[in-house]
């Protein structure tokens, strides 16, 4: 038998009412009523019911039907019929099925399975409902970032995945060799993205990051996505407002364009259609006092981890920008307070429902004077680090910029428990199969 060639997809079959279609696909579950089958089925598009109707086929027609098990694969031909009880609005009415493969005891099953189990077949795991919308989800919000940072004349760069050095200067790095040279699987492309802000006033990068921590929470993963905007001739308070519009266009988005993935995964939309700029803000200063008042054991000087965090976002219903951190616990780059030196121009955006931070942002230091003080208070060598400071030698401006995780927003936007669900194959602590 010749192998068919399909018309069109599930998520088209609106334009084919009344007509005969043939699509392939794979059998999501079925169940039988005597002389009657009916086949959910799936092509990655969207799902559809298909009717087969023991007198309407022939009789190998019905028997492939009865053959068919869980992800089987298959082309079906059939005529589309309005029928608004059906999720899509749509069913087949089927009048032939042709066999690719018959499956063999796929190993997911509707019963629950362990989080070790499922995360070992991750690779099928990716095919249920739940996790299809949230990697759905996922794709919205990238569409959304580029759409942001197109529309306001920003330029897409691609930093180095490979690195000489650390941006933050920190020891959670992933060594390799580069030839005879040391190198490193980079933790972040700001400072790139600094040099090439100054080349094209606006740009931003979008790509993965890595970072060797020994880390077990719901909020972290070894190797991550990050978008990191750099702008030439803007301050502090310019870069705020950049970053709360920027995040309020992400979830408006998703709302939008969202809305059955956001109900296959039972979000609770009305927290999202709070999130509009402006955002809350509270000094470091602050949130030290109020964590205090709360019972925390907290001094000045601190930084802040996941339950403080939670505490203080608890207090609001949108994200909420803490600022203006202690000079000492934050990267060597960041610009102090000219009228507080003992603190930086920065904010972290911390998400609401227990997220945490979604966004880390400064106003970097332009004078290289003091960056190369700060070189040698954080022990940085100034051979590693002279293509940076080469950026406040030959015409440094006031700039700024920030980063935001991509797959802790995507978890905080579809209200996972663990953003082992963001990406499609998670990188922890321990697992780097499959």
């Amino acid at each position: 038998m010749q192998t068919p060639e399909c018309t069109c997809s599930i998520a088209q079959v609106g334009a084919y009412v009344t007509q005969q279609v043939t699509i392939g696909a794979w059998l999501s579950k079925s169940r039988s009523s005597g002389k009657i089958q009916f086949l959910q089925l799936r092509d990655g598009s969207g799902f559809i019911q298909a009717v087969l109707v023991k007198s309407e086929v022939t009789e190998e027609v019905w028997q492939a039907g009865q053959q068919l098990t869980q992800e089987s694969s298959l082309y079906v031909t059939g005529v589309v019929r309005e029928d608004p009880r059906s999720p899509g609005g749509y069913e087949l009415s089927v009048t032939n099925v042709h066999i690719i493969q018959i499956a063999d005891g796929y190993p997911i099953t509707p019963k629950e399975h362990g989080v070790d189990f499922l995360m070992d077949h991750r690779h099928l795991w990716l095919r249920s409902p739940r996790q299809r919308a949230i990697l759905r989800i996922r794709a919205q919000i990238v569409r959304a970032i580029q759409q942001f940072f197109d529309e306001r004349g920003f330029t897409l760069v691609d930093p180095p995945i490979l690195t000489p050095s650390s941006c933050e200067g920190t020891t959670n790095l992933f060594q390799t060799k580069y030839f005879d040279e040391d190198a490193y699987l980079t933790q972040s492309g700001q400072l790139y993205m600094e040099a090439a802000a100054m080349a094209l006033g606006k740009v931003y990068s979008f790509g993965p990051t890595f970072r060797a921590e020994k880390s077990k929470t719901r909020r972290h993963l070894i190797e991550f996505w990050m978008i990191e905007p750099e702008m030439a001739f803007v301050d502090h308070e310019q870069n705020l407002r950049v970053q709360e519009q920027f995040i309020e266009a992400i979830v408006q988005s998703v709302l939008a364009n969202c809305r059955d993935e956001l109900q296959t995964i039972e979000r609770d939309t009305s927290k999202l259609q709070q999130i509009q700029a402006p955002f809350p803000r509270i000094s470091y200063d602050d949130a030290i006092r109020f964590l205090q008042e709360r019972g925390h054991d907290i001094q000045w000087g601190d930084d802040f981890g996941a339950p403080h965090e939670t505490e203080i976002a608890a207090s609001y219903d949108k994200p909420v920008f803490i600022t203006c951190y202690p000079t000492e616990i934050k990267a060597f780059y960041m610009k102090p307070d000219p009228q507080r030196p003992e603190v930086v121009l920065c904010a972290d955006l911390i998400a609401p429902e227990g997220y945490g931070e979604i966004i880390g942002g400064s106003q970097r230091i332009d004078d290289p004077q003091l960056l190369t003080e700060r070189y040698e208070e954080h022990e940085l060598s100034t051979e590693a680090y002279q293509w940076y400071m080469d950026l406040r030698k030959y015409g440094t401006v006031p700039h700024s910029g920030f980063g935001l995780g991509l797959e802790r927003t995507v978890a905080w936007i579809c209200g996972l428990e663990h953003v082992r669900e963001t990406i499609p194959f998670p990188r922890l602590l321990y697992r780097l199969y499959p």
